[in-house]
């Protein structure tokens, strides 16, 4: 027996309040699941793309990107499937949830941070230039281990940065560009002066 694929339809529909909370928890959601994604895969067995991350970028793009779109595809999938193929309207929601963190993601870590986009955004507010240098922190680290600072929008103070940094013997610090290896005093200078 064959079934009705419009009697299979979600047919409820969603009050807006209820809609924003499931937004607004998702946006929170993201960042936890992109700590663990970023320490756990892209540390992980997804090092492959993301070790060009951490090396000097030769264009515009770098293997890393591809995970921007890998990201994309459940937000995707999840709108399309709440708007347009009858879900639950909650996935609308959801989706949405995970393109905003996906955008403030992309205008935090690729334009503020990496300057991937010219911009003379200048961080003033304490919260900011925090989240900002244990950014740089986890990048002082050009190895798959040894790293730092796994979130994006919730980071732990610059100090404890180093002092981690420190208490793991600078494993995997990369050195200046175009400069011999730096020593264990030379590290600890540039900790200091961080």
């Amino acid at each position: 027996m064959l079934r009705n694929p419009r009697a299979m339809r979600y047919s409820g529909k969603m009050h807006w309040v209820v809609g924003m909370f499931l937004f607004l928890a998702t946006v929170i959601f993201m960042e936890g699941f992109a700590y663990a994604a970023h320490r756990w895969i892209m540390h992980g067995p997804g090092w492959f793309l993301h070790k060009s991350h951490h090396h000097p970028r030769t264009g515009h793009w770098e293997l890393n990107d591809l995970y921007a779109a890998i990201f994309a595809v459940p937000s995707f999938v999840l709108i399309l499937g709440g708007a347009q193929l009858g879900w639950w309207p909650g996935c609308t929601w959801i989706g949405a949830g995970i393109a905003a963190y996906g955008a403030i993601y992309f205008g935090f870590h690729d334009v503020i941070v990496h300057k991937r986009l010219p911009t003379r955004y200048m961080p003033r507010s304490e919260y900011m230039k925090r989240i900002i240098q244990a950014h740089r922190l986890h990048h002082v680290v050009e190895t798959r281990k040894g790293t730092v600072s796994f979130g994006f929008l919730i980071a732990p103070r610059p100090e404890e940065l180093k002092a981690e940094l420190k208490r793991r013997a600078r494993a995997g610090m990369r050195s200046p560009v175009g400069a011999r290896p730096a020593t264990a005093s030379e590290c600890e200078t540039a900790l200091a002066e961080k």
